[in-house]
């Protein structure tokens, strides 16, 4: 299992298609996919299910970027999570430094949602999929989302949970969390969030493979999750040092 997000920005596309589709993966997660990327990863001869991921409203015009699943295996039924629109509940501070950041780094967005896929193998009941990208705000409305995506989730059946959930932990970069609407106890308690979540996924019966590591440089977090039920036995988890053009790792995890 792969989980990448690739950002939506990526000058490196040639090698990110080159990366993909060499990779040896029985299913991919993709968030931050651009439309033009898109259609390039549907020319690979694998099983393939895309949602929105976000709209980015840009100067030029709005940016549509995909979350993306990647089979080798069928998949039999999929669906979306529509996530709430922040925009009218943050504070000025908010508005205002969205607004006075270059818009490669933040813009006003809309329609986000997070995807999920049933796929069906040989060996195993039908398993379902997530593939989440969690908003870049407050730790409380990514908690939220979270869950929201886990009304989806049977605690009975084989389950994996893919995504960017943006869980800032560290203090240098926790200071988001209040500039983006959230208290300043949200930036001050800064490994707050993190013991959050990780009682959400004991509670989802779901295991952090990678918990631990650190898959974005810049906020020395790890942003990047593969959850998997306890059906699974993990073989084996890791952090892959090529970002081939991102601001975040990919990452892979085997089970059996």
């Amino acid at each position: 299992i792969y989980s990448w997000n690739m950002l939506f920005r990526n000058k490196e596309l040639d090698r990110a298609f080159e990366f993909i589709s060499h990779a040896d993966f029985d299913i991919f997660c993709l968030q931050e996919v651009p439309e033009e990327f898109l259609k390039r990863l549907q020319t690979l001869h694998y099983f393939i299910a895309f949602r929105i991921d976000v709209e980015r409203l840009l100067k030029g015009g709005t940016a549509h970027i995909f979350l993306v699943i990647i089979s080798r295996f069928p998949i039999t039924a999929q669906g979306e999570i529509p996530y709430p629109d922040y925009w009218p509940l943050l504070p000025l501070r908010a508005r205002l430094f969205v607004q006075l950041m270059p818009s490669r780094f933040f813009s006003k967005i809309r329609n986000r949602n997070g995807l999920y896929v049933d796929i069906s193998t040989a060996e195993r009941m039908s398993m379902r999929v997530f593939n989440l990208h969690l908003i870049l705000a407050q730790s409380a409305w990514r908690l939220k989302e979270f869950e929201m995506a886990m009304i989806k989730h049977d605690k009975a059946r084989p389950t994996i949970v893919c995504g960017d959930f943006n869980t800032l932990q560290k203090p240098h970069i926790t200071l988001l969390n209040w500039i983006l609407g959230g208290h300043a106890s949200d930036a001050l308690f800064y490994n707050r969030e993190r013991t959050h979540i990780e009682k959400r996924f004991v509670e989802h019966k779901l295991t952090n493979a990678l918990a631990g590591g650190i898959t974005h440089p810049l906020s020395q977090s790890q942003l990047d999750h593969i959850l998997v039920s306890h059906s699974f036995t993990i073989k084996n988890a890791e952090v892959l040092s090529d970002r081939v053009g991102s601001d975040h790792h990919p990452i892979r995890v085997e089970v059996e």
